[in-house]
């Protein structure tokens, strides 16, 4: 064999074995290391060590893959660097994919979502349960008063504050980063055009808000919304007291009442209406859109009175007189009597 042609197989074996190295790197690194049927995500919070990860990541992981994750990792400075959040793992994603996105701290954002919440420990909870931080620092701040200041409410109106909706947002989020994100969600709702309707009615955002809850804890059945809404600004440009029997079993703490009694009236509480005129000092629970715009676009009419119908199927009767009312209620009380609802 000449010197030439041995030189020539020597750099043709170099070339080959070189470039099945780099092969053998590149798919090591870029390949496709995570195969999938669906989306995964990784929570790493601030009590995760990078053994924890890797204990999840083995979830989907080969044993030969997540020893590569771990060389790599490691080579990378990683488990001394890492960063809290929710991240994806793609179908497809490559080792150094995820260590990037990982390192980066490049999240996905939640999906919050809260709706039909009553009391601050019920929206401290929803929201906690759904981000990094847990329901105990939002309480706290729930029930900061210097800090509800800060944001233009008090601990009686913060949750106010909250529009129900669903928000992209990422999971370890601060609860002073979440309060001032939700503030500004708030500013956005409350337009110029909201603003002067409310105003319209006499009322401030905050107290539409109020009112809001008790119409929402009123009835259930949507399309009465504005009607109910506009009895209650009746009453109120009248001065007369609400007398909402929602705003009674709030004062009693107990929402489960089928029955309001004369013991329950006598209850003194500044949410109870039927002792107190005007709105109570907070929400009985954080209304929705649907039903603070039925506020602001309530139905114009005569009615002073409601009261639940007989037939119990979630509607009222109304009446603009007082003689026209106590009909309507008698019947409704007779039907308890023969249901034996005490």
């Amino acid at each position: 064999m000449s010197k030439r042609k041995l030189i020539f197989l020597i750099c043709l074996f170099v070339a080959l074995s070189g470039g099945i190295i780099f092969y053998y790197l590149y798919q090591t690194l870029y390949g496709n290391t995570y195969s999938l049927k669906e989306t995964t995500y990784l929570y790493i919070d601030e009590k995760k060590d990078f053994n924890n990860l890797c204990a999840q990541l083995s979830k989907i992981s080969s044993p030969q893959n997540l020893k590569t994750f771990r060389r790599l990792a490691e080579y990378l400075n990683y488990p001394e660097n890492m960063r809290t959040g929710k991240y994806r793992i793609k179908n497809g994603m490559s080792q150094m994919g995820l260590l990037n996105t990982l390192r980066s701290g490049h999240q996905t954002a939640v999906r919050l979502i809260f709706n039909n919440i009553r009391f601050k420990t019920d929206l401290a909870k929803r929201l906690g349960e759904q981000l990094m931080i847990g329901e105990q620092p939002i309480l706290a701040l729930l029930n900061d008063s210097a800090y509800c200041d800060s944001l233009g409410f008090n601990t009686e109106t913060i949750n106010i504050m909250f529009i129900p909706n669903t928000y992209e947002i990422y999971w370890n989020i601060s609860a002073d980063g979440l309060f001032r994100r939700m503030k500004k969600e708030y500013d956005v709702f409350w337009t110029q055009k909201r603003q002067e309707k409310a105003q319209g009615i006499g009322l401030t955002p905050v107290e539409v808000g109020i009112l809001a809850s008790i119409v929402e804890e009123e009835t259930s059945v949507a399309d009465e919304y504005p009607v109910v809404a506009g009895l209650y600004i009746n009453r109120l440009q009248r001065g007369m007291l609400l007398q909402a029997d929602p705003t009674v079993k709030y004062a009693v703490g107990d929402f489960s009442l089928q029955r309001i009694l004369y013991e329950h009236l006598e209850v003194d509480s500044p949410y109870n209406t039927y002792k107190y005129t005007g709105l109570p000092p907070g929400p009985l629970r954080t209304p929705s859109i649907r039903v603070i715009n039925a506020v602001l676009n309530h139905t114009k009419h005569r009615y002073l009175y409601m009261c639940a119908k007989e037939d119990f199927s979630g509607r009222h009767n109304f009446a603009i007189t007082l003689t026209e009312h106590n009909r309507n209620a008698k019947r409704y009380q007779s039907e308890l009597n023969r249901r034996k609802i005490r």
